[in-house]
């Protein structure tokens, strides 16, 4: 019986995981990171875990949030291009947190693909870092992992962690929110991060068909929306955690406007009992719901309860408190009243 050749010996490379490769991944973002850095920041990339010391505070509570960017990494894959997913991500999770007054304090990263090139890789952590820069908040570590046979080529998820912070007596938890108080929304900086996946049904883009198809319907100029269509859906996802932050104190309630729209994130921040009206005239929708609306055959009630259809945030003020708080944030814009809820009341009507 022959011998069986002998075998050469296998490598964590060849298997898809690069040692070397990841080590000088880390050196090539450390820097963008150190860029964020605040001064109670102990320990950021390199050790086993971020430190940081929480200071300044009386009674401090610390708020968190996770969240990832959904199917949108379908559309930047797609195009390949992924120096504004970072950004969204950083801002889908500082936009939680404001929504209790807390100040953003330190974030971390999650990114797994296959064949992610480390050009691709750092374009990611770029695009967190200006986004932590300019929430005021630390990128101080995360982690990158490589993992073939798990993910397509191509593919990959990114997944972000915030901590912040908030005097006890600061807290915004909407319980004093009453009937009669005014609701002022802040426009979205169009889909943000959520309903990408009808939207991708829709338009049959990022839907795993052919590659060169779907992307020539993504470069194809739109004269409604003033440029591509890939370039709309890749816009990133507004902060507001500035704009929050200089009301905090005459804002009784807010609402982050995600997955689920104006009907389904409103009454998060309502006590029991009370619901939502709002003015459907008070602004203009964006060309990109009317052209989804159009183009995927969606019913409007749908539109309305998925996507956040032009209003990104939501704040509950005294109704003595509109004219300073559209003053001081600017575009701002008077959407609605808080409502009573009778029992068999829909909790937030768009009229």
């Amino acid at each position: 019986m022959s011998a069986k050749p002998a075998r050469p010996p296998l490598t964590y490379a060849e298997a898809g995981v690069d040692i070397d490769a990841r080590k000088r991944f880390i050196q090539r973002i450390k820097p963008l990171a150190e860029r964020t850095y605040r001064p109670e920041v102990l320990a950021g990339v390199g050790p086993f875990g971020g430190m940081f010391k929480l200071a300044g505070y009386r009674e401090p509570v610390l708020v968190s949030s996770t969240d990832s960017v959904g199917t949108k990494v379908r559309i930047a894959a797609l195009l390949g291009r992924y120096d504004t997913i970072g950004i969204d991500l950083v801002n889908q999770n500082v936009n939680d947190i404001i929504t209790c007054g807390a100040e953003p304090l330190f974030f971390l990263d999650y990114i797994a693909s296959s064949t992610l090139t480390a050009d691709d890789k750092a374009a990611l952590v770029e695009g967190a870092a200006s986004a932590c820069k300019d929430a005021g908040c630390a990128l101080i570590g995360g982690e990158t992992a490589d993992m073939p046979d798990i993910y397509a080529e191509g593919d990959f998820d990114i997944v972000g962690f915030v901590v912040g912070a908030v005097e006890r007596d600061e807290i915004i938890d909407g319980s004093t929110i009453k009937e009669g108080d005014a609701l002022i929304g802040l426009p979205s900086n169009g889909l943000h991060t959520n309903g990408y996946s009808l939207v991708r049904r829709a338009l049959g883009v990022g839907m795993g068909g052919d590659a060169g198809a779907e992307r020539a319907v993504l470069e194809r100029e739109h004269e409604e929306l003033g440029h591509t269509l890939g370039e709309e859906l890749l816009r990133t996802h507004r902060s507001y955690v500035a704009e929050v932050l200089k009301v905090r104190s005459r804002t009784k309630g807010v609402s982050h406007i995600t997955g689920g729209g104006l009907i389904e994130n409103i009454p998060r921040m309502l006590p029991d009992g009370f619901g939502a009206r709002i003015d459907r005239s008070a602004w203009e929708v964006p060309p990109i719901f009317r052209l989804l609306q159009r183009e995927g055959n969606l019913e409007d009630a749908e539109t309305w309860r998925v996507f956040n259809m032009g209003i990104g945030l939501v704040l509950a003020v005294e109704a003595p408190e509109v004219d300073g708080v559209l003053a001081s944030l600017g575009d701002a814009i008077l959407v609605g009243e808080v409502t009573k809820q009778t029992t068999d009341d829909a909790r937030v009507k768009i009229l």
